[in-house]
């Protein structure tokens, strides 16, 4: 199978890779009983496959997740809003889950907006909250603003100011890439990981073990344009990150987020670069206040 289409990068390995992903993703999302699993959706940059959990009857959220994270990760900490909300899950096109598996060509961030606009429409039909988490905070603040978007929240947010490459980066991240086994991917996942929750075993390390297996990684976006940025000013965006996070620290966004949005960093204390996933009750409580 080549590494390229037409389209881009191809995200597996080859043919088994994907179903492997593929499935594992499917059989995750099989735990949730009341998960609809939606039309799939057609888009510019390939097909997309979107996922609705039946909630309350405040205003629905939709989760964007962050790089080689999907909708089969999400959906636990997602399913705790359902008792206000109905809830969105998206996988990303280029990224390892259900959606397209290759990459858009060119400018990512610019495709991923454009990509957005197209999908929220076929999503929902009154204004909702957009949760995006790293890579899908990009993605939010590269699309347009409009009607359909009631509020944003970002979390450890990509595109608002590029990410720090500490030296400890490398030295956890090139044996996960060389040889991915299960400590290496807990070694990796502890470095983006707040103080309690790094373990002997991350409880994602067979995931990432898998994705290190089967997929090309890609790299977090750089900053996003200025005006792009801009035209989400006076909008209800939230930013929020880690007190730990290594990729997008507090003191690397409080700048960007008030120049850019106009608006306040929240620092949740405890919290690395998997803020959804370690402090879900924060999270959650950030999308009722931008409803």
């Amino acid at each position: 199978m080549p590494e390229t289409t037409p389209h881009g990068a191809r995200v597996y390995r080859s043919e088994l890779a994907e179903r492997t992903i593929r499935g594992w993703c499917g059989e995750r999302l099989d735990e949730y009983p009341d998960l609809v699993f939606l039309p799939e959706i057609t888009t510019s940059i390939g097909p997309t496959r979107a996922f609705r959990m039946p909630g309350g009857p405040g205003t629905p959220v939709v989760v964007l997740s962050g790089t080689n994270f999907n909708s089969a990760l999400s959906a636990s900490p997602a399913s705790d809003m359902t008792e206000e909300r109905d809830v969105y899950l998206v996988d990303l096109p280029g990224q390892p889950g259900l959606s397209c598996g290759v990459r858009p060509r060119g400018h990512r961030a610019e495709a991923y907006g454009g990509w957005f606009d197209e999908v929220l429409p076929e999503l929902v039909d009154r204004p909702a909250v957009v949760l995006g988490h790293s890579l899908g905070a990009a993605v939010a603040l590269a699309s347009k603003p409009r009607d359909l978007v009631r509020g944003m929240v970002l979390v450890n947010p990509a595109g608002l100011t590029g990410a720090a490459t500490p030296p400890e980066l490398m030295r956890v991240t090139l044996p996960w890439m060389i040889g991915p086994r299960d400590d290496k991917s807990t070694r990796l996942l502890n470095f983006m990981s707040g103080p309690d929750f790094r373990h002997p075993v991350h409880p994602f390390a067979a995931w990432m073990t898998m994705v290190g297996r089967c997929c090309r990684t890609s790299l977090a976006p750089g900053p996003l344009p200025t005006e792009s940025l801009l035209a989400w000013q006076k909008r209800n965006v939230i930013v929020a990150t880690g007190s730990d996070d290594a990729f997008f620290s507090p003191a690397r966004l409080h700048g960007p987020a008030r120049r850019f949005l106009d608006t306040d960093l929240h620092v949740l204390e405890g919290a690395g670069h998997l803020a959804p996933y370690e402090f879900p009750e924060q999270v959650r409580a950030l999308v009722r206040r931008a409803a």
